[in-house]
């Protein structure tokens, strides 16, 4: 197979539910010259069958990595691809069939581009309506994500474009060291702002971060996410991640829960105040449970030391079932 010109990665565990539809919808790319990694991460179920049926096609290769988490799954993706422009597509994801060809296009247009990635809409579970409780900030949660039908170049980290639907230049990732293993999703932790630390780098280091309306990508919402109790944790594992986030970038200290403090104030109040609007209501009660666990995370680094994903402690309630990597 000659050199491609762009690497279509997917990173899995135990998805074997999507993951035939997310290889079929690369498969099935306008784009003339392009390869697909398949990194199963340590799955149980029948993921490597779902490969095995759609190998006949020489651009699809399947690679078996036994250390668990996202991050370390997406960076021996990276390690594997031939190409200098990678694409990570969730393994519960549908790409469009513009999605390579549009990514490949931005980089070719700017030689100055270091990240890059697109509109994401949501893919409800059939018969399945969105709750009365679900906010659109919290949508996002479930991977929604548009900044409209313009290319806009990304300023602030926090607009980042989503894992799921996410491209790097290979140069840039291997310059900054690949994917923080500290960040990203090992179990059921939910840690995640990979990505947001990633655009926080590029900017600072005068790189540019792109959203492309036209590299489409649709998430399928699993219906285990349709509960309160997945927001709330979802909510709290963020607030680990932002605190975390705060440490490698060296905001660490005393400041953070003054910060924390007065950030889980403000949304109690906002929640009891809305409460006769259930969505927005809940969406504030979510991002204060969020501030317990930045909290939790900055008092065990002024006592412990810097927070990591095999060593943060689960949010209350919540069973620890092993370090397994979870994409989307």
């Amino acid at each position: 197979m000659p050199q491609p010109d762009i690497s279509a990665i997917i990173c899995t565990h135990n998805r074997d539910l999507y993951l035939g539809d997310a290889i079929d919808s690369l498969l099935q790319q306008d784009f003339p010259n392009f390869e697909i990694i398949v990194v199963d991460n340590g799955s149980s179920d029948r993921t490597k069958e779902v490969v095995a049926q759609r190998e006949s096609d020489p651009r699809l290769q399947y690679i078996y990595e036994p250390t668990l988490g996202l991050s370390f799954a997406r960076n021996t993706g990276f390690k594997q691809a031939r190409s200098e422009i990678l694409a990570y597509l969730d393994d519960d994801a549908i790409a469009s069939t513009q999605w390579l060809r549009t990514l490949w296009n931005a980089y070719q247009q700017n030689e100055n581009l270091a990240i890059a990635g697109g509109k994401v809409t949501l893919i409800w579970p059939s018969g399945v309506q969105p709750p009365i409780w679900l906010s659109p900030g919290l949508a996002e949660n479930l991977g929604a994500y548009d900044l409209g039908d313009q290319i806009t170049l990304i300023r602030e980290p926090g607009l980042t474009p989503r894992g799921l639907n996410y491209s790097i230049r290979r140069s840039f990732l291997e310059k900054v060291g690949g994917f923080d293993l500290n960040l990203g999703r090992v179990g059921k932790s939910l840690l995640s702002n990979e990505e947001l630390h990633m655009t926080e780098l590029a900017l600072n280091q005068g790189w540019e971060v792109a959203y492309l309306p036209l590299a489409i990508a649709a998430h399928n919402v699993a219906p285990e996410r349709l509960n309160r109790s997945w927001f709330l944790s979802r909510g709290w594992w963020q607030g680990i991640s932002e605190c975390y986030r705060e440490q490698l970038t060296g905001r660490a200290g005393m400041g953070q829960l003054s910060n924390g403090g007065e950030k889980l104030v403000r949304g109690v109040y906002k929640s009891l105040k809305y409460v006769r609007d259930p969505a927005l209501s809940f969406d504030n009660l979510v991002y204060a449970y969020g501030q317990i666990g930045y909290l939790s995370a900055a008092l065990r680094a002024l006592f412990l030391g810097s927070p990591s994903a095999g060593s943060i402690s689960t949010s209350p309630g919540e069973k620890h079932e092993g370090d397994r990597a979870e994409s989307g």
